[in-house]
């Protein structure tokens, strides 16, 4: 799906909350029958990492911020740790501003 030029603000009530909810944990949902799931995704991603040819060549598509052209598989994911460690540092920074509770230090 191409998301250029997207308009969420048109989009009807009911598929913005169908889209949240997709983030929430539901009446009908367990937390053990989350960690189950994440633990079976997590699995997954192993397997299919692991038969993954690191040094892969990709072309990245046209843009500005793009200097290289070409990425590794590697790189890729590499660049994917990096961003997710460090917007999970910014959701632990405005939890700790929340709640006044350290997690380290």
């Amino acid at each position: 799906m191409a998301w250029d030029g997207a308009d969420f603000s048109k989009m009807p009530p009911e598929a913005v909350e169908a889209f949240q909810n997709e983030f929430r944990m539901s009446r009908e949902e367990c937390l053990d029958e989350l960690l189950e799931n994440y633990a079976r995704v997590a699995a997954h991603t192993d397997d299919f990492l692991a038969e993954l040819d690191m040094d892969t060549v990709h072309e990245l598509p046209k843009a500005p911020w793009f200097v290289d052209t070409h990425w590794t598989v590697r790189r890729t994911l590499l660049h994917i740790i990096a961003e997710t460690t460090q917007h999970a540092g910014h959701a632990d920074i405005i939890r700790e501003s929340l709640d006044g509770q350290k997690t380290m230090g």
